[in-house]
C-alpha cells in the first residue's frame, strides 16, 4: 500500500542524498563536524529550504503546503533521522508560528506564512530564567503604550533558553499584559524584530549545551520595545489558553524527533552487531545481543504506531488532543531514551568513542536526544496534565462518552484526513478518551479474527490483558480525581500506567483498522500478518505495566522482528510500519572497510 506521507518523506530523503556520502551537504560526516565546532547547520537548512520543507510548516489555508499532520510528522522524521540538531533548529520555525495558526486572524497568518515560506526563522518565547515551565509566573510585561498611533505595548523583560532567539526574525512572545497576571493576564504577541527600534532589545549569549551543540539556544531581552496592536495573536488575555492549545500540536510533532532518533540508533547498532566479532562469533549471533536488538525493534514500531495515531488524531479527534499530546510527549522521548540506553550497552565503548564506529554518531545522537524530553513540557508536566484530567477520563470511560468514531478514523490508514479546525482544540478532554473506550470493541474484533486464524491467539491474549489493565487504571483514577496541587507520587504512577494503556489501545486500534490493507504488502506485509508488530508492541507495554508477568513467549516475537529489521536494511528500506525506501547506502561490510574500522579489537 502506497501511503502518501511516507511517499513524500521518501522524496525528501532522496533529494537530500545518501547520508553516508561525505560529499553530500546533509551527510553524517557534515553533521558530526558541525557538532564538533558547535556551529549552526546553515548550509543544511538552505538545502531543506531548496526542497521546500518550510512550506509544510504553513497550513494550506495560509498559503503553505501543510494539509495533514501525519505528513509533517514523517517529513520531520526524515530530518531527525540524519541529525537532531538540524531537525530542531529548522523545525523550530513551525513551533514559532503555531500560535498564529491556532488563534491568529487571516491577514496575520497570511503575512507570517509568506515569511516562513521565504525562509525567515521564527521562534517561540515562553520560558524565563527564574520560572521555567511555570507560565503563569512569567515577568515579561507589555504595558499599554500611548507612543504608538494605533495603540500597542511597550514590552520589557527577558526570555531565556529560547531556540532561534538570536537567528529568528519573528517571535511569538507570551507576555504579561495585565499586571495582576493570572490565567487571563497574558497575551501572545507576534514580535517582528525587524520593526523594533534599535536599542530596545538585545540578544542574550548562546547557551552551550551537551547535545544539539550547534543549535541557537539563547535568549532575548526587551527594554521598552514598541510592539504595535496588530501584533496581538487572538484575544487579549487569551495567551495562556492559546499556548496550551498550540502545545498540543507541537508536543505531538515532537514525536518525529524521537522516531528519527530511534531509526538512526537502531541502524547504527544493527550494523555494529552484523560485523563485530566476540569469542569467535559475530555479535549478531549472540543471544543477549539478539534480544537487545529485538526489543529495540519492538519499541521502534510501538513508538511509530502511537505517533501515527496521534498525528492523525489531530484531525479526527481534535477535542481530545490534550490527552493524545500528553501521552505521546511523555512516552516517545522516555521510550526512545530507554532504547538508546540499551543499545549503548550493546555498543559498549563504541557508544562513547567519536572516531571509531560510525564516525562517532551514536554518542552525538544519544546526547542530542536527551533534550527532546524537555521540549514543550517535560515528563512531569505531561504526566501532571493527565492527572488534571482524571475526573473527565474516569467519567467518560464509565459513561462511554469518548469519541470512538474519531479514534477509529485515526486508526484506518486508508481514510483521508479531514481538515484541522483549530477551534475544536480544547484545554481538557471533557468527554474522556475515545481510543481507550474503543479498546473493548477492538478486542472483540480480535476474537473474531483469532477464531479464523489461530496464529492471532498470542495477540488476543495480550490484548485481553491490556483491556483488564485499562479497566483497572480507570478505577485507580478515582482516588486522585480531585487532586489539583501537591500531586502525590501515586497519582503520577497512575498517569504513567494510563499512558501505557492509551498507547496499547492505539496500537490495537491501528492494527485492527489497517491490517487488512497491509497484510499483503510485499514490503511490510510480514509485520502486519498474524499481528507480528502488534504482538511485540503489546509485550513491551505489558512488561512495563507488570514487570513480574512471565515474558517467556516474547523471545520468539523479538526474533521475528529482528529478522524483519535485517531484511529491511538489506533491501534498502526503512524499518517501519509502511514502505519507504532510503537513499542508497553501502552494505555494512563495505562501510566498515571504507572507514578503515576493525571490529575485532577488544575495546
Amino acid at each position: 500500500m502506497e501511503h502518501p506521507p511516507y511517499r513524500l518523506a521518501g522524496e525528501l530523503d532522496r533529494f537530500l542524498g545518501d547520508p553516508d556520502d561525505p560529499q553530500v551537504t546533509f551527510s553524517y560526516a557534515r553533521t558530526v563536524a558541525l557538532d564538533d565546532a558547535e556551529e549552526f547547520p546553515a548550509d543544511i537548512c538552505r538545502r531543506l529550504q531548496e526542497w521546500g520543507l518550510s512550506d509544510y510548516y504553513v497550513p494550506v489555508e495560509h498559503g503553505g503546503a501543510l494539509t495533514d499532520y501525519e505528513q509533517l510528522l514523517q517529513l520531520i522524521r526524515v530530518v531527525a533521522r540524519r541529525d537532531l540538531t538540524t531537525a530542531i533548529g529548522h523545525g523550530k520555525t513551525y513551533l514559532g508560528g503555531v500560535c498564529v495558526w491556532v488563534a491568529g486572524d487571516g491577514e496575520q497568518a497570511q503575512r507570517l506564512g509568506a515569511d516562513i515560506r521565504a525562509g525567515v526563522p521564527v521562534s517561540l518565547g515562553l520560558t524565563e530564567r527564574a520560572h521555567g515551565s511555570d507560565l503563569l509566573a512569567g515577568e515579561v510585561r507589555g504595558e499599554v503604550s500611548e507612543q504608538l498611533p494605533d495603540g500597542g505595548w511597550l514590552v520589557s523583560g527577558e526570555k531565556w533558553l529560547i531556540n532561534n532567539a538570536t537567528r529568528g526574525s519573528l517571535l511569538s512572545l507570551l507576555t504579561r499584559t495585565d499586571p495582576a497576571g493570572g490565567p487571563r493576564g497574558f497575551s501572545v504577541l507576534l514580535v517582528d524584530k525587524r520593526e523594533l527600534d534599535e536599542g530596545t532589545y538585545r540578544h542574550l549569549p548562546k547557551v552551550h549545551t551537551h547535545g544539539i551543540r550547534g543549535a541557537d539556544i539563547s535568549g532575548i531581552a526587551f527594554d521598552g520595545a514598541k510592539v504595535p496592536a496588530g501584533a496581538l495573536v487572538g484575544a487579549e488575555g487569551g495567551g495562556v489558553e492559546t499556548v496550551i492549545k498550540a502545545l498540543q500540536l507541537t508536543r505531538t510533532m515532537c514525536a518525529a524527533l524521537s522516531l528519527g532518533a530511534g531509526d538512526h540508533g537502531l541502524r547504527i547498532a544493527l550494523d555494529f552487531a552484523e560485523r563485530r566479532e566476540l569469542y569467535g562469533r559475530k555479535l549478531i549471533d549472540l543471544p543477549k545481543a539478539r534480544r537487545t536488538l529485538g526489543e529495540a525493534a519492538a519499541d521502534v514500531l510501538l513508538h511509530e504506531a502511537l505517533a501515527l495515531f496521534a498525528s492523525r488524531a489531530v484531525h479526527t479527534q481534535t477535542a481530545e488532543m490534550s490527552l493524545t499530546a500528553a501521552v505521546t510527549k511523555y512516552l516517545l522521548p522516555t521510550g526512545t531514551e530507554e532504547v538508546l540506553t540499551e543499545l549503548t550497552r550493546l555498543l559498549g565503548a563504541r557508544a562513547f568513542l567519536k572516531e571509531v564506529h560510525a564516525q562517532g554518531r551514536f554518542q552525538k545522537l544519544e546526547r542530542d536526544h536527551r533534550i527532546v524530553g524537555l521540549f514543550d513540557g517535560n515528563t512531569l508536566v505531561n504526566l501532571n496534565s493527565l492527572v488534571n484530567q482524571f475526573r473527565s477520563l474516569a467519567r467518560g470511560y464509565r459513561r462511554a462518552t469518548g469519541d470512538t468514531a474519531g479514534a477509529a478514523a485515526a486508526c484506518d490508514l486508508g481514510l483521508p484526513l479531514p481538515p484541522l479546525d483549530p477551534a475544536n482544540l480544547s484545554v481538557i478532554a471533557r468527554r474522556g478518551s475515545g481510543v481507550t473506550l474503543g479498546l473493548g470493541g477492538a478486542v472483540a474484533d480480535l476474537e473474531q479474527r483469532a477464531a479464523e486464524n489461530p496464529a492471532l491467539a498470542p495477540v488476543l491474549d495480550a490484548a485481553r490483558r491490556l483491556l483488564a489493565a485499562t479497566d483497572a487504571v480507570h478505577e485507580e483514577m478515582a482516588a486522585h480525581q480531585d487532586v489539583l496541587t501537591d500531586v502525590p507520587p501515586a497519582a503520577f504512577e497512575t498517569a504513567r500506567r494510563y499512558a501505557l494503556c492509551y498507547a496499547g489501545a492505539a496500537c490495537v486500534g491501528l492494527w485492527t483498522g489497517s491490517a487488512d490493507r497491509l497484510a499483503d504488502d510485499p514490503a511490510v506485509g510480514a509485520l502486519w500478518r498474524d499481528g507480528l508488530w502488534l504482538r511485540g508492541a503489546l509485550e513491551r507495554l505489558l512488561a512495563r505495566l507488570d514487570p513480574r508477568a512471565p515474558q517467556g513467549a516474547a523471545h520468539h516475537t523479538y526474533e521475528e522482528l529482528l529478522a524483519q529489521v535485517r531484511a529491511a536494511r538489506a533491501e534498502g528500506r526503512l524499518y517501519a510500519l509502511l514502505d519507504q525506501r532510503v537513499p542508497a547506502a553501502p552494505a555494512p561490510e563495505k562501510a566498515a572497510a571504507a572507514a578503515g574500522e576493525n571490529e575485532r579489537t577488544s575495546c
